[in-house]
C-alpha cells in the first residue's frame, strides 16, 4: 500500500476515533502528497524518496515552530506542534544508527578511491544517494569528514 492510501485509510480511522489532532496532521500530510502528485513535472506521482523528503521537511516545519513558541512562552502552540511531529514521524522509516552509516560512508570510501577532505563532494553525493531517507545530510556530512580526516 502507498502512503498515500495508508494515511487516507488513517484519516478515515481518526475521524471514526474522533482524534480532531491527529485528523489534522492526517490531512496535511495528504494534501503535500496531492500538491507533489499535481506538480508541474511531477507527471502524476511520486517516488517514494519525494513522499520520505517531504515528510521529512513537515517535520522539520514542526519542530522549528514548536521551538520558536518555547522560546515565546507558548506551551500550548509548542506541545501541538510537537505531537504533529510525532504523528508525522510515524510514516517516516526507522533511521539507521551511526555505527550503520559510518559502515555505509566507509565501503563508499573505499569505492571511490577518497583519502582527503579535499574529495568530500564526490563521497558527499554517493554517500546522501546511498542514505536517502535514512539518515539526515549533516549526519551524513560529519561522519564523512571525521572519516576522511
Amino acid at each position: 500500500m502507498s502512503l498515500f492510501d495508508t494515511v487516507s485509510e488513517e484519516i478515515k480511522n481518526a475521524m471514526k476515533a474522533r482524534e480532531q489532532l491527529r485528523l489534522e496532521t492526517l490531512r496535511s500530510i495528504k494534501k503535500e502528497l496531492l500538491e507533489a502528485r499535481t506538480a508541474k513535472d511531477s507527471g502524476g506521482t511520486v517516488s517514494d524518496e519525494d513522499e520520505i523528503r517531504i515528510l521529512r521537511k513537515m517535520v522539520k516545519q514542526r519542530n522549528d515552530a514548536a521551538e520558536i513558541y518555547k522560546n515565546q512562552g507558548r506551551k500550548d502552540l509548542s506541545d501541538k506542534e510537537e505531537q504533529e511531529a510525532v504523528i508525522i514521524s510515524a510514516f517516516l522509516p526507522q533511521p539507521i544508527s551511526p555505527e550503520e552509516i559510518e559502515k555505509v560512508i566507509k565501503e563508499i570510501i573505499t569505492k571511490t578511491g577518497a583519502t582527503s577532505i579535499k574529495e568530500m563532494g564526490k563521497v558527499m553525493s554517493e554517500a546522501t544517494a546511498a542514505l536517502a531517507g535514512k539518515a539526515e545530510g549533516k549526519e551524513i556530512s560529519v561522519i564523512v569528514r571525521k572519516a576522511l580526516s
